[in-house]
């Protein structure tokens, strides 16, 4: 069970050790985090912990320290840069969405950078997920871009891939991103919408922690391909097979909004520094950056 991104209602109550009926009382009123897919109710492991984490009991009159100024969760590559030439004194902890997630809600970031995915081309997923997040009651979800994510693979496609169920049929080896990263649950999602089984997926060796990681293992020949966005596949040389575009937002408490680093950083993001390094990487859209998408 440990192992699993998403719990069936029998694994959630035996996790949460409650009944299955109370476990349904739960979903009914939209207390616990879920989702429905085909008629039957999953439920993310990681977003259980923090529906836990947020009841923790605190002592009368305890305030929330503030949290280190860190921007976790997502690489981005566009983010790095932005993070750099705004200088807005925020540092970079590059984990996977669900890390990051579980990192703010606890106050160990300031922000968290995330792209989750419920469905392949489900735009609200991220919002959905804040929405389900009772300790984050009074976050702030800003647009930070949408690009484009896809396929990547060794530089002239030697294996003639065409997109997932086809490198699955050809044996491809799929290199593999952390539970939780939002890459991997979007592998997961596309996998499932076209029907292909993940027992046939061959996965190879290690664990890539960013989109980075995973475009040197298919240069360097430890794996033939794997999800992650345009600008990573053309930082490395590699070819690239586009698949979905998917927001990539800012979630923080609006405290942590109204701070001066998330304002300055804010402030390049609308400015025309942004739109230029966007065209330079390659894959973004930035219609909504900098825009308010959600306010708890």
């Amino acid at each position: 069970m440990q192992d699993r991104i998403y719990l069936t209602t029998e694994e959630a109550a035996a996790y949460l050790r409650l009944k299955e009926r109370k476990l349904y009382e739960l979903v009914a009123h939209g207390a616990v985090p879920c989702t429905k897919v085909s008629g039957k109710w999953l439920f993310p492991r990681a977003a259980l912990d923090r529906w836990l984490e947020s009841g923790l009991a605190r002592p009368e009159g305890m305030q929330p320290t503030s949290p280190p100024p860190i921007i976790g969760g997502s690489q981005d590559s566009l983010l790095e840069v932005a993070v750099r030439d705004s200088a807005c004194g925020l540092a970079l902890l590059a984990e996977g969405s669900q890390a990051g997630l579980d990192r703010l809600t606890r106050g160990e970031v300031a922000i968290a950078a995330i792209h989750l995915h419920a469905t392949p081309d489900d735009d609200a997923a991220n919002l959905a997920a804040i929405r389900a997040e009772p300790g984050l009651f009074d976050a702030v979800v800003i647009g930070f871009a949408r690009r484009e994510q896809g396929l990547l693979t060794a530089p002239g496609n030697p294996l003639g891939l065409a997109g997932i169920a086809s490198a699955v049929e050809r044996r491809a080896r799929f290199a593999r991103r952390q539970q939780g990263a939002g890459a991997q649950l979007l592998l997961t999602s596309l996998m499932a919408r076209d029907g292909v089984p993940d027992g046939r997926m061959v996965m190879a060796g290690g664990v890539c922690a960013t989109g980075q990681d995973l475009a040197l293992a298919i240069r360097t020949g430890r794996a033939d391909c794997g999800i992650a966005s345009r600008a990573v596949a053309a930082a490395f040389g590699l070819d690239f097979l586009p698949l979905v575009w998917e927001h990539v937002d800012l979630v923080m408490r609006r405290r942590t909004y109204f701070e001066p680093a998330t304002q300055t950083l804010l402030a390049w993001m609308r400015g025309p520094d942004m739109a230029a390094r966007a065209r330079e990487l390659g894959g973004y859209d930035l219609a909504q950056s900098g825009e308010v998408r959600l306010n708890r």
